[in-house]
């Protein structure tokens, strides 16, 4: 993996940035690949899960309204003597 030095920030812009990495419990440098990797992607964020990438795929169509059946009572757990 590829590494890189800037030098030359302002202090201003290293407190923000310390500042923006505590808020979400990150590193500065962590935090500073994810802006990164969010501004040359075109602003997109890449889904933490499948569970979220499908929220965002679906949510524009409305989602739907599931019927859950009832339940009933336990079944027997089976017998294996």
């Amino acid at each position: 993996m590829a590494s890189i030095t800037i030098r030359n920030l302002d202090d201003d812009l290293k407190t923000r940035l310390r500042v923006r990495a505590a808020e979400h419990s990150r590193s500065m440098e962590e935090e500073v690949r994810i802006i990164l990797r969010d501004t040359v992607n075109g602003g997109r964020v890449a889904p933490r899960d499948l569970a979220e990438f499908t929220r965002e795929c679906f949510a524009p169509l409305g989602g739907v309204e599931l019927e859950l059946p009832p339940r009933g009572p336990m079944r027997e757990p089976p017998d294996f003597s």
